[in-house]
């Protein structure tokens, strides 16, 4: 059952819910907050209408609810909902679906 965030993107936004990384090597070296890697993949939660064209013809988004996506490292903007971390990413910073 997917879970419902209480969030809807606007346009050609993606709210995609972040993958936790681990904190500790598998020798058991702990990972400094700053050392970790940016994500760039999680679960697409929610997603906007669409974006318009010029003519005002609304293209809906390529992805869905509950895909498992790819983002740009540096994309979209991290923000916490409900205590969760999530990511909102316009459609062209996600790179691809996995699977």
């Amino acid at each position: 059952m997917e879970e419902r965030v209480k969030f809807t993107p606007v346009n050609d936004r993606v709210l995609v819910e972040i993958f936790d990384t681990e904190d500790t090597t598998e020798g058991g070296i702990i990972i400094p907050e700053v050392a970790k890697e940016k994500v760039v993949d999680g679960i697409v939660r929610a997603v906007g209408r669409g974006s318009a064209t010029a003519k005002g013809v609304v293209v809906p988004i390529d992805v869905m609810v509950g895909d498992h996506v790819v983002t740009k490292k540096y994309g979209g903007t991290e923000i916490t909902i409900d205590g969760r971390g999530y990511t909102c990413v316009r459609e062209d910073d996600i790179l691809g679906v996995v699977g």
